[in-house]
């Protein structure tokens, strides 16, 4: 039997190719053709659209920007959708909003076909080592056959019992990255201003009991100015506001990760969306020289009066 892969974008295309080199009969589809060509290199079929990847594969992977190309390719709101799902099993490894997943759920349910949840943890390094961290939800009979079919692309999985758990866990594990590399550049801006070493500091940090494979990866970065991207700042953004939404929604405080919008919001808004979620160093900078221009709100994430200070 195949298995589908839509989506070989940053992260997309490391997963699907370690599918492909543990062996996975594997058919895969991506909007910009030119991308598909690695995968056929490895041994995977490429389709000639996201409807081919469905009638030769009963368990499709999709590893997608966000909830509309979630929709096209599943046809969703279409003839198409049933046509597509039904009998199939669905795996959604994308960020999308919590309700966005359940109704999905819902919908691949009705027409017949299973749905798991499968977010993962880490960025382009980790998916092209096949060292992501899993999180699943859904029916457990299907999470259970989807599992080891994840092995070639993650270190460990977790049950998160239903949709949404695994994306409120992702979002929690998020958040205490997105804040982490936050303070940890913040660190590296004080220690340049102040004049000190940043190679001494990261030096200290290194020696220290805060270190970690995340503060040795950034640190690296923000000491060589290496923006390189293995986790964007604008998908850094998308995460924040989807996580910002849903603690509003919960009314819940979330003031680090409010300031942290802002600074992303910022940086992505001075053009460095496509470069490295350290990046955010460039925001910091801007406001530290009286340069950062003034932000405008997203409409999705507006509410101020609810507490969350956004871009």
């Amino acid at each position: 039997m195949y298995v589908g892969f839509v989506g070989l974008g940053v992260m997309g295309r490391p997963m699907a190719l370690n599918l492909a080199r543990a062996g996975t009969r594997l058919v895969v589809f991506n909007r910009t053709p030119a991308r598909c060509e690695p995968l056929r290199a490895a041994g995977a079929e490429v389709a000639a659209s996201a409807g081919e990847v469905f009638d030769r594969a009963e368990t499709v992977i999709l590893m997608l920007a966000d909830e509309s190309a979630v929709d096209a390719v599943l046809g969703r709101g279409g003839p198409d959708f049933a046509v597509r799902v039904a009998g199939h099993t669905v795996v959604h490894m994308g960020t999308t909003s919590p309700e966005y997943s359940a109704a999905l759920q819902d919908d691949i349910r009705a027409a017949g076909g299973c749905y798991v949840e499968a977010p993962v943890s880490g960025s382009r390094v980790p998916a092209e080592e096949g060292q992501l961290v899993a999180m699943l939800a859904g029916d457990d009979d299907a999470v259970e056959a989807v599992r080891p079919l994840l092995a070639p692309m993650c270190r460990e999985t977790f049950g998160c019992g239903s949709v949404p758990g695994a994306l409120l866990m992702k979002f929690s594990v998020n958040l205490f990255l997105i804040t982490l590399v936050t303070g940890l550049t913040e660190a590296f801006h004080f220690a340049d201003r102040q004049g000190l070493d940043p190679r001494l500091l990261r030096d200290v940090l290194d020696a220290g009991p805060m270190a970690s494979a995340v503060s040795r990866m950034k640190a690296s970065k923000l000491l060589d100015r290496d923006f390189s991207v293995q986790a964007a700042a604008a998908d850094v953004l998308k995460n924040n506001r989807l996580i910002a939404e849903t603690a509003r929604k919960a009314g819940l405080a979330s003031p680090l990760l409010d300031v942290c919008h802002a600074l992303f919001g910022e940086a992505v808004a001075q053009g460095h969306g496509g470069e490295d979620m350290a990046a955010v160093l460039r925001a910091l900078e801007a406001r530290s020289d009286g340069t950062a221009a003034s932000a405008r709100p997203t409409p999705a994430a507006s509410d101020v009066s609810a507490g969350f200070q956004v871009h």
